[in-house]
């Protein structure tokens, strides 16, 4: 039986729209006072390095306005759902998860109608299981470790029965214990599997307040990224590329980390539980992208530069 859900309520999506338009004039101006109250704790020490890939997906070209608030150029930007594979001398592990085969009826058919049309992926996406198999030299999973639970971000698991999933415990009570399910088929996908919750109770680390190290050597480290979801994190791994951080949906696209704009109120005002903590978690961000390369999970320029050399890059848009 599929779980309640709750569609956006007509004046949601007339605020929504109307904050599109006054967000292409007058976009948030970035607060300079939070700026400046930031410290940066700085970088774990690293006593090992992680190979990062990025799993081969398709591109999807939208508006910018679409995606960043208030800004125009590039007239449209290339975005994706994405999954990576970390391997680390303990563990293999998946982050993001995003999508399973027949989306349409397993994911989509649940979401809300306005949303739908917005979100739907192009007809030749790959479903998460489909792109592990063009990776044939990455070692068995291990777990998965979705940065929240959005549907485009766990309804892969759907084809991965059994695969132990990380969980943040903030994110685990949103989906769960709320009377309405987060829409796409989320609970599904996180049910009659192994489910380890976890906290952020580790130190500050670069600009973010709390931390989890994730196998204790300081090569991958769980740090909070809550706004969009109460419960969304990001992974700062230490690569052979250097610090990356996988940033989730805490911004949808670079320009956003670079010059400090929310996603744009349409379709973002729907999709953002908490727009303020959201905001501020861009200045994070912002700041922290002097050590780390930020990048989002469906910001498809930022992601296809760690696609594995070995993969099949047949459909593929770079």
């Amino acid at each position: 039986m599929s779980e309640p859900v709750r569609s956006p309520s007509f004046l949601e999506c007339c605020s929504a729209a109307t904050g599109l338009v006054r967000g292409m004039v007058r976009p948030r101006r970035a607060d300079q006072r939070f700026l400046r109250s930031i410290t940066d704790a700085g970088l774990p020490a690293a006593r090992h390095t992680v190979k990062l890939t990025t799993l081969t997906q398709v591109a999807r070209p939208v508006p910018t306005p679409m995606v960043v608030e208030g800004r125009f150029a590039p007239r449209r930007l290339q975005t994706s759902l994405t999954s990576f594979v970390i391997e680390h001398p303990e563990a293999t592990f998946i982050v993001d998860p995003s999508v399973c085969l027949d989306v349409e009826q397993r994911a989509l058919a649940q979401l809300p109608s306005v949303l739908r049309n917005v979100v739907r992926p192009p007809a030749e996406t790959l479903a998460t299981v489909t792109a592990l198999e063009r990776e044939p030299h990455l070692p068995a999973l291990d777990f998965a470790l979705p940065t929240h639970a959005h549907w485009d971000h766990v309804c892969g698991l759907l084809d991965l029965p059994g695969l132990p999933v990380q969980l943040h415990t903030d994110e685990h009570r949103w989906i769960f214990d709320g009377s309405v399910a987060p829409v796409g088929g989320v609970r599904d996908s996180l049910r009659e599997r192994p489910l380890v919750q976890y906290e952020l109770d580790g130190p500050p680390v670069l600009t973010f307040t709390r931390s989890r190290d994730l196998f204790g050597d300081g090569s991958v480290v769980l740090v909070d990224l809550a706004g969009h979801t109460p419960g969304s994190i990001g992974v700062l791994a230490h690569t052979e590329r250097g610090w990356v951080l996988l940033a989730g949906d805490a911004a949808w696209d670079h320009h956003q980390v670079d010059d400090i704009r929310q996603k744009s109120a349409f379709p973002g005002g729907l999709t953002d539980i908490d727009r303020d903590a959201a905001f501020k978690t861009l200045h994070r961000l912002h700041l922290a992208r002097h050590a780390a390369t930020v990048v989002p999970t469906h910001d498809h320029t930022a992601t296809v530069r760690f696609t594995s050399s070995q993969s099949d890059p047949a459909g593929a848009v770079p």
